[in-house]
């Protein structure tokens, strides 16, 4: 039986699968196409609290959201709940301080994760 997903083919991170629907959900609630967000939250079968959460991704500077949303396939360190206090900040600039600053630090963790991974790959010397 072949995989519904080609292993080729690299999936597109959460944060940005998560923003793109933002995106899309704010425009349905604009279009009137959904009544408002509370609605949104019912037909997805998700609390206000977690719509509410989502669409605060829609405040980030539109230069942090184009990152986001073309983030490499294995930027794992970014995710909703570590932007939120990215998105608190309503000035761009201070957002943009932030977002570098997480960047570095997902960038760390992610180097040291692979640093520990080549490290237990490698057989034990022999005493």
């Amino acid at each position: 039986m072949a995989s519904a997903v080609s292993p080729t083919v690299e999936a597109v991170p959460r944060i940005a699968r998560l923003l793109a629907l933002a995106i899309r959900l704010e425009g349905l609630v604009r279009e009137q196409a959904v009544r408002d967000y509370a609605a949104v939250a019912r037909l997805g079968r998700v609390t206000r609290a977690r719509i509410t959460q989502i669409m605060k991704l829609c405040d980030l500077a539109p230069d942090i959201q184009e990152q986001i949303l073309f983030l490499p396939p294995a930027a794992g360190g970014i995710n909703e709940r570590n932007l939120r206090s990215v998105v608190q900040q309503m000035d761009w600039e201070e957002q943009r301080k932030l977002f570098r600053a997480l960047v570095r630090r997902s960038a760390v963790v992610k180097e040291g994760d692979g640093q520990r991974a080549r490290a237990s790959a490698r057989p034990e010397e022999s005493r």
